[in-house]
């Protein structure tokens, strides 16, 4: 079985436009980060849910959306804007930002030191759009994850290094990153997919954000990463990282029904794909 085509910046696009854009989530990602622990240093508090009761939104959540909305309409008038927190809106640019504000609310909210500012920029292509550029701001470590899309291939970093996924393994010796959904139907179903799918792997860590967990394949902290029920603000910057990294990802059906990433490396993927359809955490 071959992997997917290789992720190529389109000819038609402006061969400079992914560093323009890269520089722009730098910047952007940057104030929202000092913001971020500028919130968490104070007090805390929910502001509203939303799939559900244990499914959080709190003040530092909209205020660090606002302002990257604002910081980015001041520097890309033209552009679009779809956020976690937000209602979309139109450009006429070509160009899309696809912002999650704290991507793991949960753990900021209890101060476990994990969760992101994640900024990615995408181009209106035919097929779609596309990500050119992303940056993951790891805020409680102050580690930037970074990439863009080249005529060559994604290119990306971790604290300014390159980034670079495991050495493949055995299905027995992958460390794998997952997450549960807040709907409780659902936590189930997952929860009986992985008591099958967990023997058959070194072990499953849940850290609480899918940004983070997935750039951790980029870094090669964990071998591979897959979760259902993730948005499209989650992975849309940190999915670039990871397969500048050389990992494979696919989007998938899960069990309930909706979205469900896989993160590996290619040589490793296969085998874990036949793992987790053989496990129910996927509709086949």
């Amino acid at each position: 079985m071959t992997g997917p085509d290789p992720l190529v910046l389109p000819s038609s696009v402006d061969a400079a436009l992914p560093g323009v854009l890269l520089e722009v989530a730098h910047e952007v990602a940057a104030a929202a980060g000092e913001l971020v622990r500028t919130k968490r240093a104070g007090h805390v508090e929910v502001a509203a849910t939303k799939s559900s009761d244990v499914d959080v939104v709190t003040e530092a959540d909209r205020a660090t959306e606002e302002l990257l909305r604002t910081l980015l309409r001041a520097r890309r008038p033209d552009d679009a804007i779809m956020g976690e927190e937000g209602d979309d809106e139109a450009g006429t640019s070509g160009v899309r930002w696809v912002l999650d504000p704290i991507d793991g609310t949960v753990n900021f909210l209890y101060d476990l030191g994990q969760y992101a500012v994640s900024v990615a920029a995408e181009v209106e292509t035919p097929e779609g759009w596309l990500t050119v550029a992303g940056v993951v701001l790891d805020v409680a470590k102050d580690v930037e994850h970074a990439a863009l899309l080249t005529s060559d291939g994604p290119r990306g970093t971790s604290d300014g290094r390159p980034v670079g996924v495991r050495a493949a393994v055995p299905l027995g010796q992958v460390l794998l990153a997952t997450g549960f959904s807040y709907d409780r139907d659902l936590r189930r179903l997952q929860a009986e997919a992985m008591v099958k799918l967990l023997p058959q792997v070194r072990d499953i860590r849940r850290m609480g954000s899918c940004a983070l967990d997935l750039c951790a394949v980029a870094t090669g902290r964990v071998d591979a990463y897959v979760e259902e029920a993730v948005n499209h603000w989650d992975y849309a910057a940190a999915l670039l990282v990871a397969r500048a990294a050389g990992a494979r990802a696919e989007q998938l059906t899960g069990v309930g029904g909706r979205t469900l990433v896989l993160c590996a490396p290619e040589a490793t993927f296969d085998t874990l794909r036949a793992a987790i359809d053989e496990a129910g955490l996927t509709r086949v």
